[in-house]
């Protein structure tokens, strides 16, 4: 009994922040702007996985969703470094290009 409140406040608290996540990626219109929604949506499935542990016990599934919401935890910061970059480059042009030279006086 117990457990099923902690699935379900757990489900709906992590599908709700993926509904967020996705709704605003949806409506921001610059890439550095959804990438502000978009890294949140790892706890979504971190707490989605724990939810799936909670109510699967210590099986293969659980484990298989817990790893996943971890995986998804670790990698959002890197996913949203290269995207930021990859923006950055193609907005502004290359990272390495050289300061434009002064006048001369």
């Amino acid at each position: 009994m117990v457990g099923d409140v902690i699935v379900a406040v757990l489900l709906i608290v992590g599908v709700t922040l993926e509904l967020f996540c996705v709704l605003g990626v949806v409506v921001m219109r610059g890439a550095m702007a959804r990438l502000h929604y978009a890294s949140p949506a790892s706890v979504g499935a971190l707490l989605i996985g724990v939810a799936i542990g909670v109510r699967e016990g210590f099986s293969l599934i659980a484990n298989k969703a817990l790893l996943i919401g971890v995986f998804f935890v670790l990698t959002a910061p890197v996913l949203a470094h290269v995207t930021a970059r990859a923006a950055r480059i193609r907005e502004h042009g290359e990272l390495d290009s050289p300061a434009p030279e002064e006048p001369a006086k």
